[in-house]
């Protein structure tokens, strides 16, 4: 299959390089230069879970640079992006062009609908674990399943064909019928870790040890299941605390895309994730005080990246 993974950042990165491996043509898309380059010179070297190796695979800066229409396009970009990438995309949207999100937070679906129309869009989620350790090198951090699905929930042809191609790299995949409850399900996993990990400047198995990061979690992760309850939305677990537990456990190792955003004094995408929960909130009566100050707390943050003090 020939496949276009849009933000070569960890996540991107990593799928390229298993997608590839297992014999697609892959190409990375990222803005960030260096990254590219290394890439292009060296191949990608993934580090970590699935073993230690260089994978050859090229990758861009520029859309245009690509060749062809692709069959699939995984869309890894950051949120507040994702209007920005789509609409560079299309020069290379073929007739049979698939688009797939397995990006954090809630909206991105409505924007690549709202530009491609609804008939191309396929959502998902995926626990994978990544972190970036330089230009051209990845770490595989952690593993756990990922779950796509039609926006209409209908099981078609090609959600078939592309959770194959996934399941055939070595990421575990299967269909969800419920995109809507997959989509919500992963934005509390977020709402769960994310900001937690980046307040504490830890991993996200540290995040639920001890006696009060646990106790905040907790909080986050009910206020995100009352909302969506009152929304009728219906969640891929019954119990989604002991969910996000689970996953915190299975991904001990990674350092959440949000740290590692802050880290780098990123933007971050703490208002498509518990800032979501906060607007949601809001529209359906529900108060969340926990999300409401966690949000402004990284909003903080961001805000003096260029006061902290190097210690």
């Amino acid at each position: 299959m020939r496949i276009n993974i849009v933000g070569a950042g960890a996540m991107g990165s990593l799928f390229g390089g298993l997608l590839a491996e297992s014999g697609n043509q892959v190409f990375l898309i990222d803005i960030w230069k260096e990254h590219v380059d290394a890439i292009n010179n060296k191949g990608l070297w993934i580090e970590g879970l699935s073993g230690n190796r260089f994978v050859k695979i090229e990758a861009s800066t520029e859309t245009e640079e690509i060749q062809g229409k692709p069959d699939l396009i995984v869309i890894f970009v950051k949120s507040y992006h994702t209007e920005e990438a789509a609409n560079k995309l299309l020069p290379i949207i073929g007739e049979n062009t698939s688009l797939l999100t397995l990006q954090n937070g809630l909206g991105n679906t409505e924007i690549l609908s709202k530009i491609y129309g609804k008939e191309k869009v396929i959502a998902g989620t995926t626990s994978f674990g990544a972190t970036i350790l330089g230009p051209g090198k990845v770490l595989h951090a952690g593993t756990g399943p990922t779950a796509i699905g039609e926006l209409d929930g209908k099981l078609t042809t090609r959600i078939k064909d592309i959770a194959e191609v996934l399941n055939q790299s070595g990421i575990k995949t299967e269909i969800n019928q419920n995109v809507l409850g997959l989509i919500w399900s992963k934005l509390v996993i977020n709402v769960g870790i994310n900001a937690l990990g980046v307040l504490m400047r830890v991993k996200n198995g540290e995040i639920v040890k001890g006696e009060f990061s646990p106790k905040i979690q907790r909080a986050l992760v009910e206020e995100a299941v009352q909302v969506a309850k009152k929304k009728g939305i219906k969640l891929t677990h019954e119990d989604m605390l002991n969910e996000v537990i689970s996953i915190c456990k299975k991904t001990e190792n990674n350092i959440n895309s949000m740290l590692q955003d802050v880290i780098r004094k990123r933007k971050t995408e703490i208002d498509f994730i518990n800032g979501a929960i906060v607007k949601e909130g809001e529209m359906v009566n529900i108060p969340t005080p926990f999300n409401q100050m966690i949000t402004e707390l990284i909003r903080a943050i961001e805000e003096k990246y260029e006061k902290q003090i190097n210690i």
